[in-house]
């Protein structure tokens, strides 16, 4: 399936490529950008405004965001803003490059922002026009490679090559990373898509028929909304993990990013094989065993003295949250109309990444409250516990209030 449809889909071909060069791009930067910023302060409230900064336009921009991409070309769209990230990276690689300077990391959490920015343009128009260049049938399919693609190139290979890269010199990964969001831009180019004739509604109207249409259909708020926890949940989780790991499991920083291999691996894996278990298994069954993965995963974790026993929990987790995002983002793109896809999906993408910062701050939270009660270790484990309730809880309420058949 997979070859097949590479090779006999041009337009898919030239988006299937150009995401991978960006997300490899977008794989240097998740570890060049934080170590940047520890080059240029030691000030930890400074270095985490550039890791929340990247964050905030999902908060902010995701609802206009939908507005103008259905009123756009979405394949020049999502070619300028990979332009306009090789400006912002560019402008990032000059500053790597200059001798820190007194406020030069408060440039950097602006650049930071306009990053993040302009990659809610490109990730949501990404999903809108995937629709429009495989077939229906096609989209588990497509959904799967593109998933798995992004965590092979962004998490698997990028941010190892990039600590390479860095001691290169710390300028280097954002060098590369221009060089590859101008080239997925030209291939992004090259795709051939018929004209589309598109409503151009007042701005305010046109974001209120994409509000409409989300409270109408119950079935993608329910999953809007489940979504919208579970990302809480996977954020506060994350937010502790390496804590939970030198601390509660002694290990060392090559042994923690093993860990992090194998959930990557998780994740391509299950990216690669989700169209298979959905026929295998059927939609409904898939989206259950997503949820129950996740509960037993983050409990497993939580109750663990073993770093091969969390690998693999990772593992099963990031594989069920592949599984999850290709039956769910499949299913929105056949059920939401092609004129309305752009704003309903940057509705729904703002429940569930509007959620992560909260997920965030709700961890180092809870932690902070139980500590002194409980003692660490016990504080460090009881996120897992609770994201694994929580997750039987969304189990409980899926089994009779979502049916995606």
């Amino acid at each position: 399936m997979t070859t097949s449809l590479l090779a006999r889909n041009r337009n898919y071909r030239l988006l299937f490529t150009a995401g991978a060069l960006s997300n490899l791009g977008d794989g240097f930067v998740i570890l060049a950008l934080p170590w940047l910023a520890t080059l240029l302060t030691s000030d930890p409230l400074a270095i985490g405004a550039v890791a929340a900064a990247g964050r905030l336009p999902w908060l902010i921009f995701a609802l206009p965001a939908g507005v103008i991409i259905d009123r756009a070309n979405q394949r020049k769209l999502i070619a300028r803003a990979d332009l306009l990230r090789a400006a912002i990276v560019l402008a990032i690689f000059v500053l790597a490059l200059a001798p820190p300077a007194p406020g030069t990391i408060w440039l950097l959490a602006g650049l930071a922002f306009l990053l993040g920015s302009a990659e809610v343009l490109r990730d949501n128009a990404a999903q809108t026009i995937l629709p429009s260049i495989v077939e229906k049938r096609d989209l588990e399919a497509a959904n799967g490679q593109l998933w798995s693609t992004e965590q092979l190139t962004g998490q698997f290979i990028g941010p190892p090559l990039a600590g390479v890269l860095i001691s290169i010199g710390i300028a280097v990964p954002f060098g590369l990373d221009v060089a590859f969001l101008v080239l997925a831009a030209g291939l992004v180019w090259l795709i051939n898509l018929p004209v589309q004739k598109r409503k151009h509604a007042s701005f305010g109207k046109a974001l209120l028929e994409g509000i409409a249409f989300m409270r109408s259909d119950v079935m993608l708020l329910r999953l809007a909304i489940v979504l919208g926890i579970a990302n809480f949940l996977a954020t506060a989780t994350i937010t502790v993990q390496v804590l939970f790991a030198q601390d509660v499991l002694a290990l060392s920083a090559p042994q923690y990013g093993l860990v992090l291999s194998v959930a990557a691996i998780g994740a391509i894996t299950g990216s690669l094989l989700a169209p298979r278990w959905i026929a295998a298994l059927g939609t409904q069954r898939c989206l259950f065993l997503s949820i129950a993965t996740w509960a037993a995963g983050y409990s497993l974790i939580g109750l663990s003295d073993s770093g091969l026993l969390m690998s693999l929990c990772l593992f099963a987790v990031m594989a069920a949250a592949m599984l999850w995002n290709v039956i769910t983002v499949s299913w929105r793109q056949r059920r939401i109309p092609s004129e309305l896809l752009g704003r309903v999906n940057s509705i729904y993408r703002f429940f569930g990444w509007g959620s992560m910062p909260l997920g965030a701050l709700a961890a180092g939270v809870v932690v902070s409250l139980l500590e002194d009660d409980i003692g660490r270790e016990a504080a460090l484990r009881a996120p897992f516990l609770m994201a694994g309730a929580a997750c039987v809880a969304l189990l409980g309420y899926a089994l009779f209030r979502l049916r995606l058949d």
